[in-house]
């Protein structure tokens, strides 16, 4: 008997429960399109990993979601995206493949003073493609990259009130306080989800930005038109513990049905 081709779907992976932020944004983009969500919380966070260990993993999920149908790859992870997207795009060069990254270029033109405050994880901060972002969108600004050690592992927890979350947000928001920045960039897909402390740390006067919208739109032009059929299913399976992911999911995407389920890859 042949084994049935699998239902095409848009394959979304990041390192834990960050990427549930894009999810929902695509989910509200592409109501018709079955999503298949990789969290790789066994492996979480990438923020402090190395390039070399990033890119492998990067290309074992993107293979595993090919292989369960992926019509569309969103790299829903900025840490990913900055150290991985272009080898995924050098291995699978005809297949579509969105990634995320900071939006300096929307920051610039939010900004009313030029001083701009990045929020992200040290491999981010770290990266090539970030410094390239700076050199490419940043000339006539002040950019003040804040990097955050530890802030995803927090949120990984599921714990989005604690007080070590809520003292290791006001440590990341100060300096971006003191150097007097008007609008900040969450330069995290994980922070999203805390988005309301991040404010108030910051302040009623900062805006704060994120990319989840831009990174659907991206997605709903590349979803081929052929490619929308079936039940708009959304299927969330994690490479570690997925009590976490399944009550981060009730809360990110609201009363979106889905499935879950453990995977090793």
């Amino acid at each position: 008997m042949t084994t049935p081709s699998p239902l095409p779907c848009i394959g979304v992976f990041d390192s834990g429960v960050g990427g549930l932020t894009v999810l929902k944004a695509l989910r509200e983009a592409l109501p018709q399109a079955p999503l298949l969500y990789v969290a790789d919380t066994a492996h979480a966070p990438y923020g402090e990993k190395s390039s070399a260990f990033i890119a492998q993993r990067s290309l074992a999920i993107a293979e595993y979601l090919w292989q369960a149908g992926a019509r569309l790859l969103v790299v829903a992870c900025n840490t990913a995206t900055a150290h991985a997207v272009q080898v995924l795009r050098g291995r699978w060069p005809a297949r579509a493949i969105v990634g995320i990254e900071p939006g300096i270029k929307p920051a610039a033109a939010a900004s009313r003073k030029g001083r701009i405050g990045v929020l992200a994880t040290p491999a981010t901060v770290a990266s090539a493609r970030y410094q390239a972002l700076l050199r490419a969108h940043g000339a006539g600004l002040q950019v003040f990259s804040q990097p955050c050690p530890g802030l995803v592992d927090l949120i990984e927890t599921g714990e989005l009130d604690s007080p070590a979350l809520l003292a290791l947000v006001e440590q990341c928001c100060a300096p971006l306080r003191a150097a007097g920045v008007d609008t900040a960039l969450m330069g995290c897909t994980h922070y999203p989800l805390i988005q309301p402390l991040l404010q108030r740390a910051l302040g009623p006067g900062v805006k704060l930005l994120n990319i989840e919208q831009a990174v659907a739109r991206q997605a709903q032009r590349l979803w081929p038109a052929d490619a929308a059929m079936g039940s708009p299913t959304i299927r969330l399976e994690s490479t570690g513990d997925t009590a976490v992911l399944g009550r981060i999911a009730q809360l990110a995407l609201g009363n979106q049905p889905f499935s879950l389920a453990h995977i090793a890859i």
